[in-house]
């Protein structure tokens, strides 16, 4: 009865959670110590960044704070806007980084070549309140822009790149590099961004749809079969081959080609550090992997042993379930996935959520009362049949 309970209970719970992280991007929740406000903001797909800003239509300014977060070492960062092509020469940037005295740079810089050390020097348009902090790991640039025309739509590209002394030094240029994939368009009015796709992108699509698929969908519809199918004698031992069915499936798709497309991509994603993710992915594939194995050295059913298995066996799949619906949410998140898949797996969920009570509450009390009936039944029929024997001796 508690063990029921605590299920239901669980993943009530967890489905409430994850509709609120659902609802909007991480850079969203961020506070800016300085207690300045924007109204839209966008987490960047690469070198863990994000940008935030207030547009004002009517002057064509736009404020913007520009985030890098993990910085544990002296580097120079940069956001610009490029009025003339969507590459990096004619970039407008701004750039800042920490002086060898400790005091914080941060100036404007035209790009006109490849070989740039990020001179100092005036934009093509005018920048004010410019001003940087570099604190608890993270450093934001702040600036004010006033664009040319009457244009909402820019170019922007950011960059972040080793420091020699005094002077920024090259950043990476490897075709794997995130360096490499940190540009695209940006509208100010409807906060929509979009970057130049490239191989990584597709395998970070395949990687999606594989966890989502498995760790999502198939992962709950085993746990669903193995709970209530089992109370129908009629579909044992039918039950236990589907439960098997869905759960090694999805530890095929998620726990191995997910899982490995995974560690292939945080191999080939230097500098781009999702850790959340990574971490519940790693206990993932550790507790799916435990499940596989306990399911072979599964005790008897007269076993001692057996109730330790079952508790470890239903904590184990509650953890999965719970973690893998929740790391789905977060990358949706790191891909930037559009509303509609957001919607829709959040459609599949509840739909699984609310099948799941309907089951729960007819094998609760639809199957005991048919079973009740049932024996109330055979009960009469055998004392009929005394009775009669009774008279006739």
């Amino acid at each position: 009865m508690a063990c029921n309970w605590i299920f239901l209970i669980t993943i009530f719970l967890a489905i409430l959670a994850l509709s609120c992280i659902a609802q909007q991007p991480p850079c969203a929740t961020y506070k800016f110590s300085n207690n300045k406000q924007f109204s839209s903001c966008s987490d960047l797909p690469v070198l863990s960044s994000s940008l935030h800003w207030n547009y004002h239509p009517s002057s064509n300014e736009v404020d913007v704070a520009f985030r890098h977060t993990g910085v544990t070492d002296r580097r120079w960062i940069a956001w610009a806007v490029n009025p003339t092509s969507g590459g990096m020469i004619g970039s407008q940037a701004i750039v800042s980084f920490p002086r060898m005295d400790g005091s914080l740079a941060v100036y404007t810089s035209p790009i006109t070549s490849y070989g740039t050390r990020l001179e100092q020097g005036n934009l093509s348009f005018p920048v004010l309140d410019l001003s940087a902090t570099n604190q608890n790991n993270e450093m934001i640039i702040y600036a004010s822009l006033k664009l040319h025309g009457n244009i909402s739509t820019v170019n922007h590209l950011w960059q972040v790149g080793p420091m020699s002394e005094n002077t920024p030094m090259m950043h990476s240029v490897a075709p794997s590099s995130p360096n490499v994939k940190s540009m695209g368009t940006l509208d100010f009015l409807s906060g929509r961004i979009t970057t130049r796709r490239s191989s990584s992108s597709t395998l970070k699509n395949i990687h999606g749809i594989l966890n989502t698929v498995s760790w999502g969908i198939l992962m709950p519809i085993g746990a669903v079969i193995a709970r209530y199918l089992k109370r129908f004698e009629s579909a044992d031992p039918l039950w236990f081959y589907l439960h098997v069915s869905c759960q090694l499936l999805a530890y095929i798709l998620g726990g191995l080609a997910g899982f490995g497309t995974g560690i292939f991509l945080g191999a080939r994603s230097h500098g781009v550090e999702h850790s959340c993710h990574k971490i519940i992915g790693i206990v993932l594939f550790c507790l799916a992997t435990a499940q596989v194995f306990g399911g072979l050295v599964r005790p008897d059913k007269d076993s001692k042993y057996r109730p330790f298995f079952n508790w470890f066996h239903f904590l184990a799949g509650c953890s999965t379930l719970i973690l893998g619906i929740f790391n789905i949410y977060k990358g949706f998140d790191i891909l930037h996935a559009a509303k509609f898949w957001r919607l829709a797996y959040s459609g599949i969920i509840l739909t699984l959520l609310l099948a799941t009570l309907l089951l729960e509450i007819c094998t609760r009390w639809c199957v005991p009362r048919t079973k009740l009936s049932l024996s109330n039944s055979v009960e009469k029929n055998t004392s009929t049949v005394i009775a009669v024997a009774s008279v006739e001796v």
